[in-house]
């Protein structure tokens, strides 16, 4: 099977040098305080600029499988950068794609390929607007073309949701003993949500232990600083949900959502079903291979069935962005990291080399958790 996986990810938008074809600069500058102004002036608000693009205006030979990326000149409101602000066109024909933002910068995800060969369009309107509520002076637009090829991949960035090894917004239960290998947290939910681990609480309040847990305990009431930590993580969490469900699809439907037995390559996967694994699955690719599964309903591995990682593969790299819930059987084991937009349940003696992030609760039962180890 061909290795098929995406250029970019988040992590390397914001915090890498932009691809080859280099940077976009657009003209002007910021506006600032007046020499002269008085210590009790308000604060004169700016207007944002586009700073930079990836790709670069003009370039040429893009990968099919990338993102389209502008970073600006300062902070923005996320609730106006939509694909509606931020669109993609190909002639007269607009894009599909999702929108994420964080930091200063906005990304595109295209739900499908580039074509290749074709000139692209990318637009930001004056509906994109500053933290401070003021929209771009103009549209900012720029263009570039598609080479032929696709890229290898880069892993979803996790933020600081990649500091846990248990992530929940509604709760955590266990049903002892239970084994956990690094950090767990819920919020907003309280620490009485945390069911199963007798807690004890570590100096200070801000954390808790359990003898059941390798790492620290978090919770939304637990004391400062704590509270915004967790904010903090959870929103990290939707973020890397909202990016993994974005990345173009390789293949689609594989196994009408039965996979049992297969051998598969890296790439993203994408079903519009639920996706059974009821014999065990083995993922073959060196140190670097990516694996994107998008799951539009749930994800079920029957008991006694293993993900199995081959080839120098590792967990960290594997990613299950389930719109649905998420079952392991009795002793099944599962690699990687689970973006779960409802709730995961471990039947007894389940495991998981890799994390667990869901949006409402994680169910244990005498499950073992091991957070990855690079």
């Amino acid at each position: 099977m061909t290795t098929y996986a995406h250029l970019f990810t988040l992590t390397a938008l914001l915090f890498a040098p932009l691809g080859g074809c280099g940077d976009s600069i657009t003209a002007g500058s910021d506006a600032g305080l007046g020499a002269d102004a008085g210590a009790d002036a308000p604060p004169i608000k700016t207007t944002p600029t586009a700073r930079s693009t990836s790709p670069a205006d003009g370039a040429t030979g893009v990968t099919l499988n990338g993102s389209v990326s502008v970073t600006f000149s300062e902070a923005m409101d996320p609730a106006t950068l939509t694909s509606d602000s931020f669109t993609l066109r190909s002639g007269a024909s607009a894009l599909a794609g999702t929108v994420i933002y964080a930091g200063t910068t906005a990304v595109f995800w295209p739900a499908a390929h580039l074509t290749g060969d074709a000139t692209f369009t990318a637009t930001i309107t004056t509906a994109a607007h500053s933290a401070a509520g003021v929209a771009l002076a103009a549209p900012f637009t720029w263009t570039f073309t598609a080479g032929t090829l696709l890229a290898p991949g880069l892993p979803v960035s996790l933020g600081t949701a990649g500091d846990f090894v248990l992530l929940a917004k509604s709760g955590i239960s266990t049903v002892p003993p239970s084994i956990i290998t690094g950090d767990l947290g819920v919020s907003p939910a309280a620490a009485t949500y945390l069911t199963g681990f007798a807690l004890t609480a570590n100096t200070g309040n801000a954390s808790s232990r359990s003898t059941q847990v390798t790492g620290k305990i978090y919770a939304a009431n637990y004391a400062s600083p704590t509270p915004a930590k967790m904010t903090t993580a959870i929103g990290d969490m939707a973020l890397a949900f909202t990016d993994a469900a974005g990345r173009a699809p390789d293949v689609t439907e594989l196994g009408a959502g039965d996979i049992g037995g297969m051998t598969l390559a890296p790439g993203v996967y994408k079903w519009t079903s639920g996706l059974l694994v009821p014999t065990s699955v083995t993922l073959n690719g060196d140190a670097t291979a990516v694996w994107i599964f998008q799951i539009a309903q749930n994800l079920t591995l029957s008991s006694a069935t293993r993900i199995m990682l081959t080839g120098g593969a590792l967990p960290e790299h594997v990613f299950w962005q389930v719109a649905g819930q998420v079952q392991l059987g009795t002793t099944a084991h599962l690699e990687g990291v689970v973006l779960s937009k409802t709730a995961v349940t471990l039947g007894t003696g389940a495991s998981l080399a890799g994390r667990l992030l869901a949006q409402t609760a994680i169910v244990l039962d005498a499950s073992t958790i091991v957070q990855p180890t690079h």
